[in-house]
């Protein structure tokens, strides 16, 4: 009969079995030796057994030396606890040349110390709107392995055809700067983002461009007139003054009235019936505005709107805020298009009652 040591000793060796394969250690050559638990991590103990090889070299056989000291490899939590492995690689040696050798695994790339389920793991987290220092946190490694890992995306825009409907808005990218960003209208998928605008927009609100229907009737004290007034009463002092002024501002109203409500043959008849009345520089713009009079039309006439492409701006926003900032354009760009165009999958189980 066998002795209950010997008894304990093959029930350990086949819990570290399944230990293996419930860590998803598909590397035979790798044995579990130890599961060591400490107060802020666990430490798997592990140990690489590997036939000697012929020297790349002089092609003779090699002999197994020694162990090197233990890789310290970051691995996913196990039972709510980030977890290492600490893993021993047989070093060989050629007794012709010299030569000095060590084994290598599948689960971490030549030379690496981050094994593949961990990059596997950072992918995922990138779709998610996590923050970069918060992936980190969560797989207990450094923000600059992320970061790594995001520059291992790669997108390629084909810009030889564009989607029938595009969604055009800029953002804020850092203080005082604007990035520009297209979306698919339909797909939702990001077509390119860039660092920059091409032209500063500069938005002076003045009281002549306002909708006059929306003026306040509040009255304030103004330095320049020095009196009380509102601002309907400051834009008739305005137009007292000019009334070439005072016809091309009703005839801003009017159109902007126009185009409000969605009336496009009102909105071009004031085109037509003016176009010889205004200013030279104004004749310009309207005859621009006859030119594309089928596109201002279907602004008009269709639904479409930039309300997709806006809350998309609020995801983005969202991965900012997460991330707070993002130092490097390039960086952002790519994490904008992994949360973004890469779908997620769902993976929720759900389960059936009994």
């Amino acid at each position: 009969m066998k002795s209950n040591q010997t008894i304990i000793r093959k029930s350990h060796m086949e819990q570290l079995h399944f230990i293996t394969k419930l860590l998803d250690i598909k590397d035979p050559n790798i044995q579990i030796i130890d599961i060591i638990s400490k107060d802020t991590h666990k430490e798997i103990i592990a140990k690489m057994y590997y036939d000697a090889p012929l020297c790349p070299d002089c092609g003779s056989q090699m002999k197994k030396y020694d162990f090197q000291k233990p890789s310290k490899i970051p691995y996913l939590e196990t039972t709510g606890m980030p977890t290492r492995i600490l893993l021993k690689k047989r070093r060989f040696k050629c007794y012709q040349c010299s030569k000095m050798m060590v084994s290598e695994t599948p689960i971490v790339k030549k030379n690496h110390q981050i094994p593949r389920i961990i990059n596997q793991k950072i992918a995922q987290k990138l779709i998610e709107k996590t923050s970069m220092t918060g992936i980190a946190h969560q797989l207990s490694i450094s923000t600059s392995t992320v970061i790594r890992k995001l520059n291992d995306f790669r997108f390629k825009h084909d810009f030889s055809r564009l989607p029938e409907i595009m969604s055009w808005d800029e953002y804020t990218f850092t203080k005082g700067k604007m990035s520009f960003i297209a979306q698919d209208f339909e797909k939702l998928n990001i077509i390119t983002v860039l660092e920059g605008r091409t032209q500063a927009i500069k938005r002076y609100w003045k009281l002549i461009q306002q909708d006059s229907r929306k003026l306040s009737d509040k009255r304030f004290y103004r330095p320049t007139f020095r009196m009380h007034l509102t601002n309907k009463e400051i834009l008739d002092k305005l137009l007292s003054n000019s009334e070439d002024l005072k016809h091309h501002y009703h005839l801003h109203q009017l159109l902007l009235f126009h185009f409000q409500n969605k009336e496009p043959e009102k909105f071009f008849g004031l085109f037509e019936n003016n176009i010889k009345k205004v200013h030279s520089l104004f004749q310009t713009v309207f005859k621009t505005f006859l030119k594309d009079k089928g596109k201002i039309v279907n602004v008009l006439q269709l639904s479409y709107s930039n309300a997709k492409l806006e809350a998309t701006n609020n995801l983005i926003k969202l991965i900012k805020r997460n991330a707070f900032g993002f130092r490097n354009f390039e960086n952002f760009k790519k994490r904008i298009f992994v949360a973004l165009n890469i779908k997620k999958e769902r993976t929720k189980f759900v389960l059936s009652r009994a």
